[in-house]
């Protein structure tokens, strides 16, 4: 077997930086890997490697031969085979749906321009209609610990050679849970994205007004590097969004910035008879409420009844919409039961996916308002762990009950990650996926460390080690960075300005060596003054560096009264950042303070 079986993304970089080749690596995993393994529809040969190669050395002399300005350089990678990959067919488990791309879906091509090479197409629900990984021509995709039980589906694939090891990430689609379910079968990492934060040029569409490509990785590290990689508004996308500039401070919780602490979960979770994945919920939960987090029981009525309507009202007409002349001309090449599902399409007018329609709304306001006061949900990814031979007796009803907890996330135009929480009694993994407004992807990510960290969990399969998590995205929607030195310190009589603005602590830090500080006269609570001195004048003076949603900035500001105002800092490490700063004339009569090298120390000396 390839020595590199379940490497992160920072294994492979460390490797390239200790003096491997993309050559050596990439044909040693090729060739150690199995062509009829299921989950498999098409792998890299050795022309397409060499291909994939030669295109590689040309980006890195692009770079100036500087492997950290190629951040995917060399890292192998999987797709779903419903996203297009040049020089692969698509066949979307379909093969009389089959057509060879002539480009790349914009996500595949930003991950190539960022170094990553593509290594196979994988296996999936036919059309990404199903939630079991078992609706497939080229064979049902085994769970990766034990093969009786189904892999989830649509991306069962994608969510198997991660878990194995095989590549450090792989990229899904998630219309109903297809990126989420097989991540909490396998015990991976399942990102959805905020609807369009992914464009979906290139990808043959489920529900096209709801589909998002997600990403399964061993790690919220490497979700996130992937993450940061391909998002970017696509004009080419009709469904692709720009961020926001602001999130709304006056909405429900889950839509507005800020960390989450407070988190709904199911008050009677349905778990179909699956003691074990009670069980297993019951302790995760109990280790959840030992983090620095608030759970609150509230009644799942309405996200549920959101979740009814994607496939038992008119949204499957969108599904029919995808494939509708091939549909036409060849039905009986089609999955009998993926057939029948978008054949009920036909069961609903126009009236009735308008009344449909304005449900959606008015569930959707009632979810708002049962939310208001909490930042995001809790909720088991996948409610029971079902054989493949149940589901090949019931398809349809076990397929319903796996996405009892993400058929509506999409439709409330909310994003998800689900997490590893441990294993079952029967040694099955066990996920739950944390899930909040759009764009607020980063904060998830956060909570998903904090978690991870404090209950580690071997990496898919393999047995490997959880690394430290550390979020690695970047922020979705914009924030600004402000450096504080005074009254606004953390336990400061104005450190609630910041916490009214759900603003973060960032770090405890200095200035750089350049500053002075000066208690100001007349000012309640006392306030003091920065002030910049000349080379050799000054020293470094303790600081707070927080970071606020941009939309509560300007009221920020505007509670800062003369002399004071917002200017740039330098901090000890050379950067510069927003912070206090004080107007010349604000210095007359202050006392200089620079001694204490912080505000808190000359307050506490005043005591």
């Amino acid at each position: 077997m390839p020595s590199m079986l379940g490497w992160t993304i920072r294994d492979w970089q460390t490797a390239y930086k200790e003096g491997a080749t993309p050559e050596s690596l990439l044909g040693e995993l090729l060739t150690g890997l199995d062509k009829k393994d299921v989950a498999w529809i098409s792998l890299l040969d050795q022309k397409g490697l060499d291909e994939a190669l030669a295109g590689l050395k040309q980006k890195l002399q692009d770079a100036g031969e500087e492997i950290d300005k190629l951040p995917l350089y060399g890292i192998p990678f999987a797709a779903k085979d419903n996203i297009d990959a040049a020089g692969f067919e698509t066949t979307a488990a379909c093969p009389a749906f089959a057509y060879t791309p002539e480009e790349d879906a914009t996500t595949v091509a930003r991950l190539k321009a960022a170094g990553a090479i593509v290594i196979g197409k994988t296996n999936l629900d036919q059309f990404a209609t199903g939630l079991v990984g078992t609706r497939s021509p080229y064979g049902a995709v085994p769970n990766s610990f034990k093969p009786d039980v189904v892999s989830g589906g649509s991306s069962s694939g994608s969510a198997s050679v991660v878990a194995r090891g095989l590549v450090p990430f792989a990229l899904g689609t998630d219309t109903a849970g297809s990126g989420r379910v097989p991540a909490g079968l396998n015990n991976l990492v399942g990102l959805k994205p905020t609807k369009g934060l992914f464009s979906i040029r290139g990808v043959v569409p489920a529900c096209r007004s709801l589909d998002c490509v997600s990403i399964f990785a061993l790690t919220v590290n490497d979700a996130g590097l992937v993450s940061d990689t391909m998002a970017g508004f696509d004009a080419a996308d009709a469904f692709s969004r720009k961020p926001p500039y602001a999130l709304p401070l006056d909405g429900p919780a889950l839509r507005r910035p800020g960390p989450i602490q407070r988190l709904a979960i199911p008050d009677h979770p349905q778990w179909f008879g699956d003691q074990k994945a009670e069980a297993a919920w019951n302790t995760a939960i109990s280790q959840w409420r030992q983090q620095n987090v608030e759970l609150v029981p509230l009644d799942f009525s309405p996200m549920l009844e959101l979740a009814a309507l994607l496939y038992e009202g008119p949204w499957v007409a969108e599904r029919h919409a995808a494939v509708e002349s091939f549909m036409a001309s060849h039905g009986d090449d089609m999955n009998p039961v993926v057939k029948g599902i978008i054949s009920k399409a036909g069961n609903f007018s126009a009236t009735d996916t308008f009344k449909a329609q304005y449900r959606k709304e008015e569930l959707q306001r009632q979810i708002d308002e049962l939310l208001a006061d909490v930042d995001a949900l809790l909720v088991p990814t996948a409610p029971t762990a079902p054989t493949i031979e149940a589901v090949n007796a019931d398809p349809v009803a076990l397929n319903s009950q796996l996405g009892t907890y993400t058929n509506f996330v999409n439709l409330a135009d909310m994003s998800a990650l689900a997490i590893p929480a441990g294993f079952r009694d029967d040694g099955l993994p066990f996920g739950v996926t944390l899930i909040t407004g759009a764009w607020k992807d980063t904060e998830l990510q956060r909570l998903a460390c904090q978690w991870l960290n404090a209950h580690p969990t071997p990496l898919g399969t393999t047995g490997n080690d959880r690394p430290e998590e550390a979020p690695g995205a970047a922020i979705s929607t914009p924030t600004i960075k402000v450096a504080v030195v005074g009254a606004h310190l953390s336990g400061m009589p104005l450190n609630t300005q910041l916490s009214e603005r759900y603003a973060v602590l960032l770090e405890q830090t200095t200035t750089s060596a350049n500053y002075r500080l000066f208690a100001l006269p007349n000012t309640t609570p006392p306030k003091p003054g920065l002030k910049r001195a000349a080379p050799g004048e000054g020293r470094e003076i303790i600081v707070e560096v927080w970071e606020m949603p941009a939309s509560a900035f300007g009221s920020f500001v505007d509670l800062i009264p003369a002399p004071l105002g917002i200017g740039n800092v330098e901090l000890a490490d050379g950067r510069w950042v927003n912070g206090f700063v004080c107007e010349g004339y604000g210095f007359e009569g202050a006392e200089d303070v620079t001694e204490f090298g912080g505000w808190r120390a000359y307050i506490a000396s005043r005591a």
